[in-house]
């Protein structure tokens, strides 16, 4: 029984550790923030943030062991396009000029689309199983 209790303590340390790292950025970002376009700095961080949790939760459907065949392609898809989107988004920008704006909103509007879809992947996984 003392075995789990350990393992529970460096659960409890480290979710303390990780609220107070959040509560240092949101901090800094509030009372310190870039003088360089510091609302597009925010708004690029928020869109990484999602393309992350959305990376993350293709990840995990992806290595599901009872994930159905057909959806190994359309996932397979979902991960490519999520792990080449920065060289995809550098490429749009540099062949039709976007300005640093539009091309923020290009990549909200493709993080959204790849969130979406994976957010429907999910819950086609889920009501299957």
């Amino acid at each position: 029984m003392s075995d789990y209790n350990a393992f529970w303590r460096c659960i409890q340390a480290g979710a303390t550790y990780l609220f107070v790292q959040l509560c240092k950025m949101l901090f800094l970002t509030t009372f310190f923030p870039t003088w360089e376009g510091g609302t597009g700095m925010s708004v690029n961080s928020s869109i990484s943030l999602v393309h992350y949790i959305t990376m993350a939760a293709l990840v995990w459907m992806f290595t599901c062991y009872y994930l159905p065949k057909h959806y190994q392609l359309p996932l397979t898809f979902l991960l490519g396009i999520g792990v080449y989107k920065a060289f995809f988004m550098e490429s749009f920008v540099h062949v039709f000029l976007l300005g640093s704006w539009t091309a923020l909103l290009v990549k909200a509007v493709i993080t959204g689309l790849l969130s979406l879809s994976s957010l429907t992947l999910f819950i086609t996984l889920v009501h299957s199983n």
